[in-house]
């Protein structure tokens, strides 16, 4: 994967998206010393480039009915190239699983699971993500109060 090069107005036009990704190119404007066709080229470059991979609405889980959340450590049996397609695989057709990273430590995978209620987090580890044939053991961790929760990257930290 090759890094883009990004210099100080594609920084503030990304960081201006990541607090409003439905902004215009003419509010951008506003706010960065560029005009809206270079601000809408700055973009489109990004987007081609994959330093943009997409937009999206941000949904409050407790709002719609999906108010427990928790994380899995999961553990499989095996580790040859065909499991792990599988499990990934098997892993996407899940949508109570939000997120889903390979990890080194104890665990082979770290999920992300959002689901209605307790009784519904059980029934999806023991019939769902216990069932598929490759996992071995499961650890769960219940979130109680989410204290931070973002996507937005830190990009005030990147080296100038």
């Amino acid at each position: 994967m090759r890094k883009i090069e990004l210099d100080r107005f594609d920084l503030q036009i990304l960081q201006a998206l990541q607090q409003d990704a439905r902004a215009t190119h003419q509010k951008l404007a506003q706010d960065i010393a560029l005009s809206a066709s270079q601000i809408g080229r700055r973009i489109q470059r990004m987007e081609e480039n994959g330093v943009i991979q997409g937009y999206q609405v941000t949904l409050n889980s407790q709002h719609i009915g999906l108010s427990v959340m928790a994380f899995a450590n999961v553990s499989l049996e095996r580790h040859n190239e065909s499991a792990l397609l599988d499990f990934a695989q098997s892993i996407h057709a899940l949508p109570e699983v939000l997120e889903c990273y390979a990890a080194a430590g104890e665990a082979d995978y770290l999920l992300r699971i959002v689901v209605p209620d307790l009784p519904s987090l059980s029934s999806f580890v023991m019939n769902k993500l216990m069932q598929l044939s490759l996992v071995r053991s499961v650890k769960s961790t219940i979130i109680l109060n989410a204290i931070k929760q973002t996507g937005k990257l830190p990009l005030s930290r990147l080296p100038e």
